[in-house]
């Protein structure tokens, strides 16, 4: 029996996550993040989305390509779990499986032809930039959201853990940003709040500066107590340099 299949990529995700870093955990956590999902080949076709904008929110199925080149382990090491308890990969969320594959809730906010390509307009997202997407379905709320369901280690949403706050020099480089992305400060504050360094590190003091590729900006920051991170400049990497 053949133990293989071939899948064809239908679309590619346009993110503000351009790196792994920082990337939510989980959809949904960071609903300031706004992309889009361009289809390709014979599936940018607006048959394909026919009646799709009587549902608010869609599933979508990708590839993991930015760690389906690193292979997998039959166990992993869930970030929920602080990093440091082992289990098996296909009880948890981890991006490094057998096959590459990953699932996502996002929300739909539009469907538009652009230079007839088509497009839909989602946020919430968890996806890396260039993610090659598989499958689209409709997100049914009576079947797909179960309340007497049991999540074990995941049982509630994480929390918030981190308070934001910017410096001088980060204000003025977020408002002249603002201008092109408005919901820049929302996405900054929703990304760091739910701590995005290494699990390990949380509640821990740590003067490392981190930086984080938001659109086109390198989002400079470091934390200046156990549950306090500071964004300390926003550098617009795309601007030619002076």
């Amino acid at each position: 029996m053949n133990q293989q299949i071939t899948l064809d990529i239908i679309g590619y995700v346009s993110s503000p996550y351009k790196e792994k870093f920082a990337i939510p955990r989980q959809p949904g956590i960071v609903s300031a993040a706004k992309g889009s999902i361009e289809l390709t080949g014979q599936a940018n076709n607006i048959e394909l989305v026919r009646g799709l904008e009587q549902f608010s929110h869609l599933w979508l199925m990708f590839i993991f390509h930015g760690t389906s080149a690193q292979g997998w382990k039959p166990l992993v090491r869930p970030p929920r779990l602080g990093g440091n308890k082992k289990l098996g990969v296909l009880a948890t969320r981890s991006t490094f499986r057998p096959n590459p594959v990953g699932m996502s809730v996002v929300k739909l906010d539009d469907i538009r032809l652009d230079n007839k390509n088509v497009r839909l307009d989602i946020s919430g997202l968890d996806l890396l930039d260039k993610t090659p997407v598989i499958d689209i379905k409709p997100y049914v709320p009576y079947s797909d959201a179960l309340p007497d369901a049991s999540a074990g280690f995941a049982q509630e949403m994480p929390g918030n853990d981190l308070e934001v706050v910017f410096s001088n020099r980060a204000k003025a480089d977020l408002a002249e940003a603002s201008q092109a992305y408005p919901e820049l400060e929302q996405l900054i504050c929703q990304v760091l709040a739910q701590d995005p360094r290494p699990a390990y590190k949380s509640g821990q003091a740590d003067d490392k500066c981190y930086g984080m590729h938001l659109h086109q900006f390198n989002i400079q920051w470091q934390m200046t107590g156990l549950t306090r991170a500071e964004v300390i400049a926003i550098e617009n990497i795309a601007r030619p340099a002076l």
